[in-house]
């Protein structure tokens, strides 16, 4: 079975369990973020492991659920919580659930994830938009063959997150109140936290912050043609820069300290994203 007809199972799958809701944006939620999705109305939640095909996450703080509802009147689906290169999916499945949200027919995806600052005018409590990323995590979710119902061969990177679409997320901050950094987002495959040599070189190739995830999601959506936004919640500094061992359990502690800014701000943006 090809890439194409996976996708096609699953999101079959998907409809057949929530046939009233037709998504018209998505949204990724990163570690400590799944919170967001328990707001929806109408709400539709299937677990992953219900859904063939489909990688479950094996990371705390990802429950491994796709929810679908309303979110200020407008149809999305979420998904709480990604799987990742480092689990031991490959590239192709990493990305897949991406794809999926994709294939369900939204406009617009919204990507998040849990980020170390390397900027010196970014620290933990931020909130970045991505404007761009530096891929160095060593792999392309595109590698191999390539089905063009899907998209092109060589698909074009240069605006992959949608300066339009970033513009109305700042709009949404401003209207909130809620200072919305910008930036450049860096992924490493981890699981190992960056060693401080990674961070000094990250820094001269122009990158803000660092994560281990996202760049995939990016990627193939960009390649389905989907116009994506993407939002860093700033939970650390890098390595070199603070003073102490990086842990999951402080990722996990300030985004959950974040939770309702963030969700705020997700509240306000992704309805109008659905619209875009």
């Amino acid at each position: 079975m090809g890439l194409f007809e996976v996708l096609e199972e699953c999101a079959a799958a998907v409809r057949a369990r929530a046939p009233e809701v037709k998504p018209r944006a998505g949204v990724i939620l990163g570690s400590g973020l799944g919170a967001f999705a328990d707001t929806f109305e109408r709400k539709v939640v299937i677990p992953y492991s219900e859904l063939p095909h489909f990688p479950c996450s094996s990371v705390p703080g990802h429950a491994g659920r796709l929810v679908l509802g309303d979110c200020g009147g407008e149809p999305v689906v979420a998904m709480q919580g990604r799987v990742h290169f480092y689990e031991g999916y490959p590239p192709w499945q990493v990305a897949l659930p991406a794809r999926v949200l994709c294939r369900l027919g939204i406009r617009s995806l919204v990507v998040t994830n849990a980020a170390g600052a390397i900027s010196p005018n970014l620290a933990p409590g931020d909130l970045m938009a991505i404007t761009d990323h530096v891929n160095l995590a060593g792999w392309n979710p595109l590698a191999g063959p390539n089905d063009e119902r899907l998209g092109p061969r060589f698909p074009d990177m240069s605006k992959a997150y949608h300066p339009g679409l970033t513009e109305t997320l700042a709009e949404a901050a401003g209207g909130l109140g809620i200072e919305l950094k910008r930036g450049v987002y860096a992924i490493l495959s981890g699981p190992s936290y960056e060693t401080p040599a990674e961070i000094r070189a990250l820094r001269v190739l122009g990158a803000d912050a660092i994560g281990m995830s996202t760049v995939p999601e990016v990627i193939a959506a960009a390649h389905m043609g989907v116009k994506v936004a993407g939002i860093s919640c700033i939970t650390n500094l890098a390595a070199g820069i603070g003073d102490k061992p990086l842990t999951h359990e402080e990722v996990a502690e300030t985004a959950n300290r974040m939770r309702d800014v963030f969700c705020r701000l997700l509240g306000s943006f992704l309805p109008a994203a659905a619209r875009a």
